[in-house]
């Protein structure tokens, strides 16, 4: 249920802000919430990962390196504690393709700990222990 209270969060978080947010259908491949400004002058797609704990770190799939555009951004939501306010990292998805593009050939490059070369898998990982990303929605330019 993390997911879903996070498409919610960040809808809600949206609306706050006076923008004009809409939870997709579930089938709807890599885009979990739409807005748009409130004159429907600019609209982004939203893909959403939710973390309950207060780390920084989300789990991706390798899709994330091919699926990007100017108007597509990712909300990395770290729901923590229940009675507090959820943080909420505001990334270009262009920004995440390239990042984990990257992260993922340096962890491919290094050799296991018994010095095997490491089998290539779909998983991909964001981070933002800086919070480089932390509340930025100026970025999505509404």
């Amino acid at each position: 249920m993390a997911g879903t209270a996070g498409e919610y969060f960040v809808a809600a978080e949206l609306s706050r802000r006076g923008h004009i947010a809409s939870i997709s259908l579930k089938n709807t491949c890599g885009v979990d919430v739409l807005v748009t400004n409130d004159l429907a002058s600019h609209s982004v797609t939203i893909q959403c990962k939710t973390t309950r704990s207060n780390r920084r770190y989300w789990m991706l799939d390798k899709k994330c390196e091919k699926f990007f555009s100017d108007n597509h951004f990712y909300v990395f939501v770290v729901l923590g504690e229940p009675l507090h306010r959820p943080e909420f990292h505001v990334v270009p998805s262009k920004f995440v393709a390239e990042y984990t593009t990257e992260r993922h050939r340096e962890y491919h490059l290094k050799p296991k700990l018994d010095g095997t070369p490491r089998q290539d898998n779909s998983l991909r990982i964001f981070t933002d222990e800086e919070k480089k990303f932390l509340e930025k929605w100026e970025l999505l330019g509404l």
